[in-house]
């Protein structure tokens, strides 16, 4: 597989989660395009050979850094409001079912914003981006069992925060 075809298939494979992540830290879609962009930019100049194994992790990791940097250098954020967050329900759902989804889903990713940024990134990273322990550990820098409190007790605080009607719901 030549180079292109390597960095072809890794936009093909991860894009679409790198600007998701790279959304949730900078509450800004247009931003975290951009952080994508340089990631892969990056990921042109690596040797395939050492990150080919550990792919999705140097991916997640370069795209943080990258937003993280961003956010240090103007301190710029825009309302939750103002991003588009990328659809997560099943197939099939009527646009009435949909809508309350939809709603849900808003609701629930308000609340995230008043967890810490530690629990915050690791809940998405765990149930959004589906990475495991271990690659949550590469990204972040923090250990396995800090990784678990830290979404364990973020979960904990998010379901304090849920409205009764969610509670019951879920």
């Amino acid at each position: 597989m030549t180079r292109e075809q390597f960095v072809e298939q890794a936009m093909a494979d991860y894009e679409s989660s790198l600007i998701g992540y790279a959304a949730t830290i900078l509450n800004d879609a247009d931003r975290a395009r951009d952080v994508v962009q340089d990631t892969f930019i990056r990921l042109c100049q690596q040797d395939v050979e050492k990150v080919r194994d550990g792919l999705k992790s140097w991916l997640f990791t370069v795209c943080r850094n990258r937003a993280l940097d961003l956010l240090r250098k103007d301190k710029h954020t825009r309302p939750l409001e103002e991003i588009s967050w990328k659809k997560v329900a099943g197939q099939g759902l009527q646009p009435d079912e949909q809508t309350v989804f939809d709603e849900r889903l808003m609701a629930v990713m308000k609340l995230l914003h008043r967890l810490s940024d530690n629990q915050r990134e690791v809940i998405l990273l765990k149930f959004q981006q589906g990475l495991s322990y271990e690659e949550i550990q590469k990204i972040t820098g923090l250990t396995s069992g800090n990784i678990g409190f830290l979404i364990h007790t973020g979960l904990k605080r998010l379901r304090d925060l849920l409205p009764e009607d969610l509670k019951n719901r879920y």
